[in-house]
């Protein structure tokens, strides 16, 4: 029925009363509910169809609005103009407090010295504004900028206790940054041409990172403690899907920078770049599959594999070929599974990631021994490292059919991760990183309001790994990590 018909008559039902055996009021927040519905409804037909990483998924709220499946050759009208504008964002609101040390040292020669410390944070993660448009012909454009932990501030000021002399302060810390922006043709639904700043779909978290798409209160320890997040780079992809359900993406990138790998985020550091550009003496694949072919369901599969060592300005080619490093390649290979289930009131998301680095020793002497000053961090770089994490909740508003028509949602939740960023390495005691690996168990909730926006709650422990301690015996080495966590999210995308 066409949207203007419908909205005339909800209207004439909203000014009039109809009496019949018992009487019938159709308020104006009955009204709104309904048009909001039909909006829904409108929004949820529209991208149905869409295609690749930004497409609906099967099991999560959030969805990116993509250009039209259907490629035309016709310009558009005025009114195509008008609906081929997209804009959205997602971002989350955070307050923790936690019952360890945030010292640099607490996991130094004598943690118990922070065995008592405790601190809290308020912070803005991620906000995040997007912005696309259909050209037609198949051809679109998408940008996302983010601000990460409130953006930068700075400010030059007269110190006037210092003669009037300019200084140069800053107010804030955080990061901005371009996330995306990238050109695609789309051929048909098989066949779509992406180049430009695009996120890495390797993982769980990267390929679902927004707010609304996780139960806790900050983004899944394991994956974001050794995977790039949210990981984006200047590459060329080719994807498409099926109509039973399968959406692929193979991507052509650089590879990442070994100089600033280190022990606590594994490859994490080495995406991006700290230049005005981006060093690309190395390069890299990444390939995702999903298949959604079962309602509710989503499996998936992704992987990665690039050399890293050569992305270094600290040395030219001629000088590494002639030196030890010779054959150093430092090979980055990742390999993911994920999934995610919704029905019968239950949501169920879970992943698990494995890397493996070559020649991490070998990275781990270069690192060292670089200059001061330098962009490494010299420390001990693992040869393998991974991630698992599993979370289920039950949405108890599923009980109720009008809680449920209104598109609200309350989750209990509970989740459980493993993750060690020094699983394996050549060198040193395996004890001296014990910290690296731990235990996760979280509880909480997400209430949903209204579909595009949830709070949440939750408590969670980290419990360390054990080691050896300096007197020979086995046990705790480093203070397990209790924390309470709230949160304010949202996440909408929409066509205009």
């Amino acid at each position: 029925m066409n949207r203007h018909v419908m909205l005339a008559i909800m209207l004439f039902l909203g000014t009039f009363t109809v009496w019949a055996e018992d009487s019938i009021r159709v308020s104006a927040a009955d009204l709104h509910d309904l048009l909001e519905r039909v909006e829904r409804l409108e929004q949820a037909q529209k991208h149905t169809n869409k295609l690749g990483y930004d497409s609906i998924d099967a099991v999560s709220g959030a969805s990116k609005p993509m250009p039209k499946d259907t490629v035309t050759d016709q310009p558009p009208t005025t009114n195509d103009h008008q609906r081929r504008f997209y804009i959205g964002g997602y971002g989350e609101v955070t307050a923790k407090h936690c019952w360890f040390s945030n010292s640099y040292l607490r996991y130094g020669k004598n943690p118990e010295k922070y065995a008592n410390d405790h601190f809290g944070e308020f912070d803005l993660p991620h906000v995040v504004i997007y912005l696309g448009y259909d050209f037609g012909r198949g051809w679109s454009v998408s940008t996302e900028i983010e601000f990460e932990h409130g953006g930068t501030e700075s400010a030059v000021e007269i110190e006037e206790e210092e003669g009037g002399e300019y200084e140069a302060e800053i107010e804030r810390g955080g990061e901005v940054a371009l996330e995306q922006f990238w050109l695609q043709k789309e051929f048909n639904r098989y066949a779509i041409l992406r180049a430009g700043m695009q996120v890495v779909p390797v993982g769980a978290l990267n390929a679902h990172h927004e707010s609304t798409e996780y139960f806790g209160v900050y983004r899944n320890e394991g994956e974001f403690t050794i995977l790039p997040s949210t990981w984006h780079e200047v590459s060329l992809t080719f994807m498409g899907s099926t109509p039973n359900g399968w959406h692929y993406q193979a991507m052509f990138l650089p590879g990442l920078d070994s100089d600033r790998f280190n022990r606590k985020n594994w490859i994490k550091p080495g995406t991006g770049s700290p230049y005005e550009f981006k060093l690309a003496n190395v390069f890299a694949g990444a390939a995702r599959v999903d298949y959604t072919g079962v309602e509710g369901l989503r499996l998936s599969l992704s992987a990665y594999c690039g050399n890293s060592f050569r992305n270094t300005l600290s040395k030219t080619n001629a000088e590494l070929d002639a030196g030890a490093y010779k054959d150093v390649k430092g090979t980055v290979t990742i390999g993911s599974f994920d999934f995610a289930y919704k029905g019968y009131g239950i949501v169920a998301r879970g992943s698990a990631t494995y890397g493996h680095l070559s020649d991490a020793a070998a990275i781990t002497q270069y690192n060292i021994g670089m200059r001061k000053g330098s962009v490494s961090s010299k420390q001990w770089v693992a040869s393998d490292a991974l991630a698992a994490g599993i979370e289920i909740g039950y949405d108890f508003f599923s009980l109720s059919p009008k809680l449920t028509g209104r598109n609200q949602a309350f989750y209990l939740f509970g989740r459980y991760d493993y993750y060690d960023s020094m699983f394996r390495y050549d060198t040193k005691p395996t004890d001296m990183y014990a910290w690296c690996g731990r235990h996760r168990a979280a509880v909480g909730i997400n209430y949903f309001p209204i579909r595009q926006i949830g709070i949440k709650a939750e408590f969670s422990y980290g419990i360390l790994k054990p080691g050896t301690r300096a007197d020979g015996t086995r046990g705790k080495l480093y203070n397990d990590e209790p924390q309470l966590a709230v949160g304010i999210v949202y996440a909408g995308f929409y066509q205009l």
